[in-house]
């Protein structure tokens, strides 16, 4: 019996062995498989993205990026002389108004000086006056 015991059990283990090496070879395939989908898929994403970069970097994206560069320097260019102009607008409006307000100071200063003329003399006069009295001239 031992040797039916021996040869069951090395039956045995060789349909495991064999079973085990099936299902690894399944394996391999099911992953060489996969591997080869995976290489292929990617290969697609490659392809499509070159294709787009290719489409963004064709010679006519290229000229409608000038186009587009060219566009966008003339507005820059239109709203530097807008500025500019509003710059010199507002700093002529400022210079009359400077103007305006120095004339307006002048006028001030002179008024002020005649008052203040004005009222020189009169101290002098009452000054003269008090001095006349208190020494009798």
């Amino acid at each position: 019996m031992s040797k039916g015991k021996n040869k069951l059990s090395e039956e045995l283990n060789e349909d495991a062995t064999n079973s085990i090496a099936d299902e690894t070879k399944e394996t391999i395939n099911n992953v060489k498989e996969k591997a080869t989908e995976f290489v292929g898929d990617a290969k697609e994403v490659i392809d499509a993205a070159k294709e787009k970069v290719s489409e963004v970097l064709s010679p006519e994206n290229i000229e409608k990026l000038k186009e587009k560069a060219g566009e966008y320097s003339e507005i820059t260019k239109e709203k530097a002389v807008d500025f500019a102009n509003d710059a010199k607008e507002t700093l002529q409006d400022l210079g009359e108004k400077a103007s305006d307000l120095l004339s307006e100071t002048e006028e001030h200063l002179v008024d002020f000086k005649e008052e203040t003329n004005k009222e020189i003399k009169k101290a002098s006069e009452k000054a003269r006056n008090f001095f006349n009295r208190l020494f009798g001239n």
